[in-house]
């Protein structure tokens, strides 16, 4: 493939989410420059990506209509995939990042989770989502909080979600997985390192406050409390405790060595418990209970296996 401009786009909406999935794919494909872009959409675009409705070249201003294609445009979510569309128009190969709701051969490459149930001649389908977490992330992440390795051990990381469309978890699930932890806390001790997300409710944050102030480790409720620690989390965890209502979390968790337990996967409907499922019939995962007990783990990396099969299939080199 001529590599004119010598780009690869990163696209999204901005979006956590999507934007980490766009820039863990372009950087495993290519380690050169990789250029981020956020879109801003314009009505009436906005509501109706990635249909190409007439003016769609507009959708996101004259700078992006105006600017040379990249040789490779990666997007995620439904806004970037109109913006994928019309780089592939003017040049560009477009990969799009989970299923558009449209016929995908509007686009070189689809990306999809398995669980979404999408197929086809130029789809590559994955377990769970794209994430940059691999040996060379971690030993960063090592580095970079190397004040984690004096914790006692075994060091239990929790990460915390909310509630979601297919998945309710809020302070009162909280405090049933809270009961469980704890008992395995004060029969292993060790040390806890908590994290939470954007969708972590208000009430949850405040029973954090002072929950594990007698238990080394560190919890972080929000940028009130500084920088959030995630990678280290990763990185120095010896077993990961997750609510069960994040595939991106949940993707990122398995991705480490660690033992990975989901709390109550059963509360979860929809195409996320699919996902669920297929990692606790590999054994990637288990249900949370009080004994958190360790077992073998193979870190689930399924960027570096996407990003192969879509340079053969690009002719990227």
């Amino acid at each position: 493939m001529a590599q004119h401009s010598g780009q690869i786009w990163a696209i999204s909406d901005g979006h956590a989410g999507n934007r980490r999935q766009a820039l863990a794919l372009a950087a495993a494909i290519d380690r050169g420059p990789v250029q981020e872009h956020a879109l801003r959409t314009r009505a009436p675009w906005r509501w109706v990506a990635p249909r190409r409705w007439p003016g769609s070249a507009q959708a996101f201003g004259d700078a992006f209509a105006n600017a040379s294609a990249p040789a490779l445009a990666i997007g995620c979510g439904r806004q970037a995939a109109l913006a994928t569309r019309l780089l592939r128009e003017r040049g560009a190969k477009a990969v799009q990042i989970l299923d558009p709701r449209l016929d995908p051969a509007h686009w070189d490459l689809v990306i999809a989770p398995e669980h979404d149930g999408l197929r086809g001649a130029n789809v590559i389908t994955l377990l769970g989502s794209l994430n940059p977490v691999d040996d060379a992330w971690l030993a960063q992440a090592r580095d970079r909080f190397a004040a984690f390795a004096e914790l006692p051990r075994p060091r239990t990381a929790l990460l915390l979600g909310g509630d979601s469309a297919h998945a309710r978890f809020g302070a009162m699930a909280f405090e049933v997985l809270a009961s469980k932890l704890e008992a395995a806390l004060a029969r292993d001790g060790g040390s806890v390192l908590i994290t939470t997300s954007r969708r972590t409710p208000a009430e949850l944050r405040a029973a954090l406050r002072h929950r594990y102030d007698e238990t080394p480790g560190v919890v972080w409720r929000g940028p009130d409390d500084g920088e959030n620690p995630y990678p280290g989390l990763l990185a120095w965890a010896d077993r990961i405790v997750c609510s069960p209502d994040s595939v991106n979390m949940i993707s990122e968790a398995c991705a480490t060595s660690a033992p990975v337990f989901v709390f109550d996967p059963a509360r979860v409907t929809g195409r996320p418990r699919r996902f669920l499922d297929a990692l606790l019939q590999r054994g990637r995962i288990r249900a949370m209970d009080a004994e958190l007990a360790p077992f073998a783990a193979e870190p689930l990396r399924e960027t570096a296996r996407v990003a192969d099969e879509l340079r053969a299939r690009l002719g990227w080199k």
